[in-house]
């Protein structure tokens, strides 16, 4: 595949190196905070979208910028009918307007909180292990996650699916406390603390505990290969669908579904 890589930190490099490993090429590079002169892959540096035009013919663009940029880069995107792997968190509030813009558009887009298929498999496990615990009220639950001291939001896109999932499938609490723990929880609260710390990938627990013992479920990021090897594996379901390219607003569930079916 041509891909284009949007974004240019750590996440962006590591994208671009995992895509020629595989043997893809790197179309073009976006990043308007960028102090490379010219990345590893030989591919063009562009400051900014306008400039970078169709992106020389990227058959995918994969996207790990900043939550103020998610929606313009999408809206771009959408317009040059280029598939999308967007990976940026932070800006999920507002996937009822990307919703919106993408199938408007007839463009194709797939989104996740976290794309390490690690990560995916976590959540599964997670949310089957609150299903069986919601019949032992024995057993409460809450849990901490941990990232580097430079990401930007807090909690995580991670933090918040894994939460969100466990609540629906566990009757007696009904909402998650990220921040006020300077106190007991109250009837019906989940407790997920965040710590942000030093290099640290990503780490998130998800604990059962009651008088006799505890259940404790993590998963561990030892660095940023999962993150890019799932998107990478995204951006080839999103551009090599039955019919080609697969058109529509799709989440990395669509894309779990459809492997393990």
């Amino acid at each position: 595949m041509k891909i284009a890589v949007i974004g240019y930190g750590k996440m962006g490099k590591m994208i671009e190196q995992a895509a020629l490993d595989q043997d893809h090429t790197v179309a073009a590079v976006v990043d308007p905070l960028s102090f490379e002169q010219s990345p590893q892959s030989g591919a063009p540096l562009y400051r900014g979208m306008a400039e970078a035009g169709n992106l020389r013919g990227a058959e995918v663009a994969i996207e790990f910028t900043q939550p103020g940029m998610a929606l313009a880069n999408i809206k771009f995107m959408a317009e040059k009918k280029i598939p999308l792997v967007i990976g940026t968190t932070g800006w999920h509030d507002k996937l009822d307007e990307a919703r919106q813009i993408v199938e408007s558009a007839g463009a194709s887009l797939i989104w996740a909180s976290n794309f390490s298929l690690g990560v995916n498999i976590f959540y599964r496990i997670a949310w089957y292990a609150a299903q069986l615990a919601d019949s032992f009220p024995e057993y409460d639950v809450g849990g901490f996650e941990s990232h580097h001291n430079k990401k930007l939001d807090s909690p995580s896109g991670t933090a918040k699916t894994l939460i969100n999932g466990v609540l629906e499938r566990l009757g007696r609490k009904d909402k998650a406390v990220w921040e006020t723990l300077d106190r007991r929880p109250q009837p019906g609260e989940l407790h997920f603390p965040s710590l942000r710390l030093g290099s640290i990938p990503g780490t998130h627990s998800l604990i059962f505990d009651s008088p006799a013992d505890s259940i404790e479920i993590t998963h561990t990021a030892r660095n940023r290969e999962g993150f890019a090897s799932g998107a990478l594996r995204a951006a080839q379901w999103l551009a090599n669908g039955p019919n080609g390219v697969r058109v529509g607003f799709f989440s990395v569930d669509d894309m779990l579904k459809d492997i393990l079916d």
